[in-house]
């Protein structure tokens, strides 16, 4: 059991750097219960330094992607500025977390518990990498492509390296055979970011609040109420064309839908994603 002081000590101490329970109370043990010196602790290991960083905003970033036997993780890794994005330290360690990433099927819980190269957990190398370059770095999404009942095709826009990028599309189409539609969807997805696959997936509260921002345009711009529910169906139909995948217009044939080509192709698309980093952070 704890005495009621040193949860005290730890719960100060805690406030003031915004470090993790049990750091804090090895932090007091080692300075005696002494704050100040409980806080130079944390500072020499690093760990108030990073964490003092963390209110800030990560929009930065890379997403990685790794491919082995048709399978096919990504995961995006956030930082303050794009200089730290290309600091090869930040890479170096992004590159061996897309390997535990794949390991682990996208697992953000598990990846943080994996132990890498140096015997240290991810998430005590991520507050060491914090410390050392000065900048907020969050592991932000990742997920995981099977290769069970499709075939995985993925595209990355603007590469600085293989398979690093900033903006990734995945797509798993139901052909396990080879064909070029896969990578050509990837590339559409990339390029015109759908919100969902098809009007059912787009959800209920997405449609409605768009209704609801086009129908206070409309009225403050002095349109007659019998004329609104007119243009509002308009608008919405086209709102739910542009955002889902298989009624978007084919970027390489403006006069064909995505529908169109998969049926031309006796295609059906069973899941994709699109990451673009710091896209709504």
């Amino acid at each position: 059991m704890f005495s009621k002081d040193l949860l005290e000590s730890v719960k100060k101490l805690r406030e003031i750097t915004g470090v993790g329970f049990k750091d804090c109370k090895l932090a007091i043990d080692e300075a005696g219960g002494d704050i100040e010196k409980s806080i130079e602790f944390l500072r020499k290991k690093g760990i108030a330094k990073a964490s003092s960083k963390m209110s800030r905003t990560a929009s930065e970033g890379l997403c990685f992607l790794k491919e082995n036997n048709g399978e096919v993780s990504l995961i995006e890794i956030n930082s303050e500025t794009d200089f730290v994005a290309r600091n090869k330290e930040f890479i170096s360690f992004c590159k061996e977390v897309s390997e535990i990433n794949f390991e682990n099927k996208a697992d953000l819980s598990k990846i943080n518990k994996t132990k890498m190269k140096n015997n240290l957990p991810v998430e005590t190398n991520l507050v060491d990498l914090i410390a050392r370059i000065g900048e907020k770095i969050t592991i932000r999404r990742s997920i995981f492509f099977d290769n069970k009942t499709g075939k995985n095709y993925f595209y990355i826009h603007g590469a600085i390296e293989d398979n690093i990028g900033k903006i990734v599309a995945i797509v798993k189409t139901s052909k396990k055979e080879e064909n070029e539609i896969g990578k050509k969807l990837a590339m559409h997805i990339s390029a015109l970011s759908p919100m969902a696959l098809e009007e059912k997936s787009l959800g209920k509260e997405i449609i409605n609040k768009e209704i609801e921002i086009i129908k206070a345009v409309l009225s403050n711009s002095g349109k007659q109420a019998d004329m609104v529910d007119k243009i509002v169906k308009g608008k919405i139909n086209k709102f739910i064309s542009d955002n889902t995948l298989i009624n978007q217009v084919w970027i390489m044939d403006p006069k064909k839908k995505v529908s169109d080509i998969l049926k031309d192709n006796d295609i059906k698309i069973i899941d994709f994603i699109r990451y673009k980093v710091g896209e709504g952070v």
